[in-house]
């Protein structure tokens, strides 16, 4: 039977949990629609359904859903009671990790614990060896015994992970198959990631393993109780669940449930997705993406396509499996402003989240970016939501008025909320140097592809600074992140490491049958979870200079290695085409195309008149009289001069003076800096 993610009958709903709000997206009669009710920060389901509810659709349901349930679980250390199997003698690799210390200087700092104490680790009598060599098998007592001491100390989640077991996997294998009689969830570690590094490898079967009873619960409850509240009044209806992956595709439920690991940055990756397929359509292909939301802002650097990294950081520990090259700070319109012990102000990474949220929502009573845009009337208060909700500019003042005050300060209040902006914005500034001037990429060749509810209010004057030429506020910036979502493609990921040396002569024999198994992993995959389409396979393979510790990742062609040596010398400014080079790791990525790939953003628009209205805005320490338009009514081509307000239901974008924007053909919002 055709996956139900096929069925281009069934109504399509993208949903993306985050900090402050969760926002849907989902098409109407050939319309784009957006819905953003407030997260719900104890149960992010129950926002879900209250979202479905309103949006009540008749027909079966498709839910695409980007989840912070994994990464909540790792940041505050909620997840299952895991026992790691592991070689004997190697029981304590997550916990020694690598010799780089977080802090060079701070002696004082303190090491993120492993998920797995030391009581709960277990040795296991095997030894493979590098090249794949069985030189002690398990015997049939042996497993029986690490059974029984495992089964006594009552784990909720097992991880195993052998030492070489990504060069032959039998000795595990063998563990596995006895552990699956414990009947608790099991992550192995040549099925998640068949990969070298037995720190990093260790970690990421081990988040694995912390995260699978908690998502297998949450995503049964979801599935269940979406079941119940989309059908109730529609007789004969089903609701399909799909997770949005860190490494930009969909993922059935059941894998989502079974690798949770894959899904920890899944809202942001969405992001990526949406503003690189946004951008395409007004033919910008390199981008820099700046998602600003409530709590963070993530900023991924795109040139020409979206690109899966195979090593990240989530909470402090690592996570091995392919995810976007995606940079995160703690900087959101609800990043909250305090003045330090020596008197300076600072900003985030502390944030007012949902609840209570900025001041300006009614119940906050600490200054966030939020309330400091309203204060500098960036932000209008009757329009915010599209008016459903209304900004409290009076309180807002009252409130920072008084907290000023009990602090001393001398600041008068548009200087204190100017301050604010300026803090968070040179935050911001480093976040996009980092995945931009840092990694061997030049800015100014790129256009910055602003959303997030916060995006347009700060995306000029970033601009600006790092001489980016053009912005783009896509359709729907506020829910940006459920759009790419919802055009995201079904993507599945293997790789494998085989430490191959090469000078002139690439091993083709043996490259084309590693990538046929990876191939055949990838058609039984999709064929269990009974996808119906095309599948394109992308090849390519980490690659290093012999004694070097860390690759780069290049597209296997038959000019792989002159591939390799232009990316060496973009990325670290220098390349030896003479020396011998090591392939590392063979990597394949299969894609299925969603039905809804070509999806424009933009929503119905008036085309009429725009209606201009006016207020005072603080630029530059002065207020000017700024025009406020609404972004539906704004015809596409006209062009427009700064300072400006463009305002819509889900962001607000400043325009300063000196800067022209017009929409253009597909909806997308164009703002000339320079």
């Amino acid at each position: 039977m055709e996956h139900q993610i096929q069925n281009r009958q069934a109504v399509r709903i993208a949903i993306d949990t985050g900090g402050t709000f969760t926002d849907c997206v989902w098409t109407e009669r050939g319309r784009v629609r957006l819905l953003k009710v407030f997260s719900t920060p104890a149960d992010p389901s129950q926002a879900i359904l209250e979202a479905l509810k309103k949006i009540g659709i008749p027909g079966s349901l498709v839910l695409l859903h980007g989840t912070t349930v994994g990464t909540n679980t790792l940041l505050q250390r909620k997840g299952a009671r895991v026992a790691l199997l592991t070689t004997k003698g190697f029981e304590d690799v997550i916990e020694i990790g690598r010799q780089a210390r977080p802090k060079l200087y701070d002696f004082f700092f303190d090491r993120v614990e492993p998920l797995v104490s030391a009581e709960m680790r277990f040795g296991v009598e095997e030894r493979t060896d590098c090249e794949g060599k069985i030189l002690q098998e398990l015997s049939v007592p042996e497993l029986k015994n690490l059974a029984n001491r495992v089964w006594t100390a009552r784990p909720e989640a097992i991880a195993v992970s052998l030492v070489f077991s990504f060069a032959n996997a039998q000795n595990e294998k063998a563990v596995a198959a006895t552990m699956e009689s414990l009947g608790v969830p099991l992550s192995v570690s040549h099925v998640i990631l068949s990969e070298f590094r037995e720190y990093e490898r260790t970690s990421t079967v081990v988040v694995n393993a912390y995260l699978q009873p908690i998502m297998q619960r949450y995503l049964e409850n979801l599935e269940s109780r979406a079941q119940q509240a989309w059908s109730s009044g529609h007789k004969n209806s089903r609701t399909g669940v799909f997770v949005m992956q860190s490494s930009g595709g969909i993922t059935a439920v059941s894998s989502a449930a079974g690798e949770p690991v894959r899904t920890v940055l899944s809202g942001p990756a969405g992001g990526v997705v949406g503003a690189a397929t946004t951008a395409r359509q007004s033919g910008y292909e390199r981008i820099i993406s700046f998602d600003m939301g409530g709590t963070s802002t993530d900023v991924s650097l795109v040139d020409r396509e979206a690109r899966a990294g195979g090593q990240g950081e989530v909470a402090g520990l690592p996570v091995g499996v392919p995810m976007l090259d995606i940079h995160t700070v703690g900087a959101g319109g609800g990043s909250i402003a305090r003045f330090d012990a020596a008197g300076a102000l600072r900003v985030g990474p502390e944030s007012a989240g949902a609840d209570p949220g900025p001041i300006c929502y009614g119940r906050g009573a600490e200054p966030t970016v939020t309330d400091a845009n309203l204060l500098l009337g960036r932000l209008q208060p009757h329009r915010f939501l599209g008016g459903e909700f209304t900004l409290d500019l009076e309180r807002t003042r009252k409130i920072v008025i008084a907290w000023l005050k009990e602090r001393g300060s001398q600041f008068s209040l548009e200087e204190f909320a100017a301050g604010v902006i300026r803090v968070i914005n040179a935050a911001m500034e480093k976040a996009i140097r980092v995945v931009s001037i840092e990694r061997g990429y030049d800015p100014r060749e790129f256009a910055l592809v602003a959303f997030g509810g916060a995006g347009g209010l700060h995306a000029c004057e970033l601009a600006d600074v790092l001489s980016i030429p053009r912005v783009i506020v896509p359709a729907l910036p506020g829910a940006l992140s459920a759009f790419g979502i919802l055009v995201s493609d079904v993507v599945k990921d293997y790789s494998r490491t085989v430490l191959w040396r090469v000078s002139e002569q690439l091993p083709w024999p043996q490259l084309e049958k590693e990538f046929s198994k990876l191939r055949r992993a990838a058609e039984s995959k999709f064929a269990e979870e009974h996808w119906r389409g095309v599948v394109r396979y992308e090849c390519t393979i980490d690659a290093r200079y012999r004694g070097q510790g860390y690759e780069l990742n290049v597209p296997f062609t038959r000019g792989v290695l002159d591939a390799f040596h232009r990316h060496h010398a973009r990325r670290y400014g220098y390349s030896h085409p003479g020396r011998e080079v090591e392939l590392v790791t063979l990597r394949l990525r299969a894609t299925m195309k969603s039905p809804q790939a070509k999806l424009a953003a933009a929503p119905a628009s008036s085309h009429a008149k725009a209606l201009k209205e006016t207020t005072k805005i603080v630029f530059g320490g002065k207020k000017l009289t700024t025009a406020v338009y609404d972004r539906n009514e704004l015809p596409p081509g006209k062009k427009y001069a700064g300072p400006a307000v463009v305002a819509e239901y889900s962001a607000t974008t400043v325009v300063p003076p000196g800067a022209r924007f017009w929409m253009d053909k597909v909806g997308n919002l164009l703002i000339a800096v320079r």
